[in-house]
Parts: C-alpha cells; structure tokens; sequence
C-alpha cells in the first residue's frame, strides 16, 4: 500500500477545517484586546530603557549551555533570590517560559505513589507534564473545594498512602474566574497535600506589588506558586517559586531543566527589572482595574455577565459564528480572538477579550459597540 507522506496529518487538519477549528498563524494588526500585556509593558520606554541599561553593563544575550554547565549565569541567580524574596518563597527558579515551568515541575516532583488532583480547566502545560510524571492524576470540578476534598479522602480510604497534589490556576485564562485559594489551601492542610498554584494571569495585576493572588498563603511550606514572566511582566519566562527542597530536587532530577539550555542573562536581568518597575509604579494596577469596571459596566449594558478579572469571555457556543462575530471586529480594527475547542470545553467557543494598558474607555467603548452590532448581524 504507496500511503502519501503525512497523509493522516493532511486528514487530521481537514477535520478540524470542516468543524471550524482550524488554526493559523496571523500578523499584528488592530487595538489591542487580545494580548496578556495588561500592564502595557512589552513595548514600553521603561523596559527599552532597562534593556539599554543591561546591553550596557555587557550582559550576554545567550548563555552558552544549560545551567549545571556554564550557563548559570550570575544574573540568573540574582533573579532567583530577588524572586523568592518578593513571592514570599525560600527559593525560586527561572525557567525560558511558563510551559517550561509546568511541565517540569509535574514530571518531576510528584512521585510514584502520589496522586495530582487537578481542577478541569488547568492549563494544557500542566496535563504535559503529568502525561510524563509517575503520580496518578485526577481531575476535579472546576473551582470546586469540596471536589478536591473529597476526592483525596476517597483515594486515601482506597488506601492511598504517598502525597496529594493539588494544582491550580489562581485566574483562569479562558474565563477569566479565580479560584477559591483559601478554601483550597484549607483543603491541602487537611490531607497534608501540597497546594501548587498558577498565577500566570494573575502575576502583576493582584495583590501587593503585583504578588498574585496567592500571596495571603506565602510563608507556608506546602505552597508552590508559579509566575510567568511574558504576561503582565511584559519580558519572558517564569519563576517557579517553593521550599528549597523543591528546587534542589528539579536542578537535580528535573529532566527539562538539566538538559535544556539557560534561559538568556539578559532576559534574567530584564525580569529583575520588570519586579521592580511593577512594585514601584501600583498606578499601573489601579489604571487597569480601572478600566477592567469600565469595561464590566459596558458589557452589563449588553446583557453580558463579567468575570470579575481583566480577562473577559463572551460565550458564542457555535464555532462558525464565534468566528465570523471575531472577523468583524478584525475588520473594524479591534484585534479580538475567536477561542474555539479543544482549547475550551466543546459547545463554548467563545471572544477572549483581554483588557490591557495598550488601550483607553474610548476604545473600549468603540470596540463594544461594534460587537454589539456584530452578535446582533452574525
């Protein structure tokens, strides 16, 4: 039988072509409601002129190899240290992104025996690094404090005997909705599990000097917390933030980061400076709250619920028009994605709008209105 090169792959992508799913990759262009730079830092003076500085000081771009070889970096462990000061953590670990970070720390540290009870909606880089890790996962309902609880109760009566995991997401990327951290924190010191908490969305935008959502839970020893780098921060990568037996284990099993090469010296400075502009200037928080109620209000007026974040879904359900509702924003000029499954759950294909510096009320009003006309059309 002569079956052409790739043939399953061409019938693969023909598939999620009929169902309106298919994928491409596509230029900048229009206001910006789609990006995670909700502080407006990616393409500031500020950061430009951090960069100058740290060109300047003769920072390397590359690190030359990974981190057990040459590639540490002095900068990366001043970035480190800064970072598990500022998260409230003894120890913290620089990863090239939040991907990175997930998959890593789920194929690593829970072990044989264990068992991660992860909420439904958790981020696809979580499942990844489950995927490659030895601890049996169970998923829970979504935000449910009682479903972890009694999930992990039935495991331990089952006679489960190693350590229970619980893996979150402080805000959630697609709905924009927060977890119930205390509840769940409540949950992990019942069961002696450890509480790991994604704050990709959440680092910058909440808390005191942009320290999350999680950051009433630090000084615990049975809390992780995750924090991306390329969103609010406007830079890249992530620290993952943990006791100090979490980041001797990785540096010493940890497959992803022993064999990858170091994320850049320059990036390690950059994020450093990054922490610091967010700490230093809460105006920037304020602002975007405030446009994120300005914003909510609108949206009430159209009959659409808020999600109490910066992130703000608007569920079309079908795929097809979820799609041509984001065309017309598009062509208006107002940069809206249309979030189709697998990404989201089947039936819920939604807008991901996304409110960021990079836009004012006036903006957002104007783009408002042309989705108001647009659901009314499509």
């Amino acid at each position: 039988m002569n079956t052409p090169p790739f043939a399953a792959h061409h019938a693969d992508l023909a598939g999620l072509a009929a169902d309106n799913r298919r994928r491409i990759l596509a230029p900048r262009a229009g206001v910006d409601f789609a990006s995670n730079d909700y502080l407006g830092l990616a393409g500031s003076a500020v950061l430009r002129d951090a960069l100058a500085a740290g060109i300047a000081q003769g920072l390397p771009a590359g690190s030359g190899g990974s981190r057990l070889l040459r590639g540490n970096h002095d900068e990366h462990e001043a970035l480190e240290v800064h970072a598990a000061r500022h998260y409230g953590h003894e120890a913290a670990l620089f990863f090239p992104t939040g991907f990175a970070a997930n998959a890593a720390f789920f194929a690593t540290l829970p072990q044989r025996g264990d068992l991660i009870v992860h909420d439904e909606l958790i981020h696809a880089s979580a499942h990844d690094g489950m995927k490659l890790g030895r601890a049996a996962r169970v998923a829970a309902a979504h935000n449910d404090p009682q479903a972890f609880d009694d999930t992990i109760a039935a495991w331990r009566a089952a006679g489960g005997t190693g350590t229970p995991w619980i893996a979150v997401e402080s805000l959630y990327s697609m709905d924009g909705d927060r977890a119930p951290l205390a509840e769940l924190a409540a949950v992990a010191d019942r069961h002696d599990a450890v509480l790991v908490v994604d704050e990709a969305h959440a680092t910058g935008v909440y808390g005191p000097a942009g320290q999350g959502l999680a950051h009433a839970l630090i000084r615990r020893d049975n809390l992780v917390t995750l924090h991306t780098c390329g969103k609010a921060l406007g830079v890249e990568g992530a620290l993952l933030c943990a006791p100090n037996i979490v980041r001797d284990f990785i540096v010493n099993r940890g497959r992803p980061f022993i064999f990858s090469t170091a994320p850049s010296p320059l990036m390690a400075w950059l994020v450093r400076q990054a922490l610091e502009i967010v700490a230093t200037e809460p105006e920037r928080q304020a602002r975007l709250l405030s446009l994120v109620r300005h914003a909510e209000s609108r949206l009430a007026a159209l009959g659409l619920p808020p999600s109490g974040s910066q992130v703000l879904p608007v569920v079309i359900g079908d795929n097809a028009r979820t799609m041509r509702i984001a065309g017309a924003l598009q062509q208006a000029g107002f940069d809206v994605r249309g979030i189709r499954p697998p990404t989201v759950p089947q039936g819920t294909a939604r807008l991901r709008i996304a409110i960021t510096l990079n836009v004012g009320e006036a903006e957002i009003d104007a783009m408002l209105d042309t989705l108001a006309a647009a659901m009314a059309t499509a």
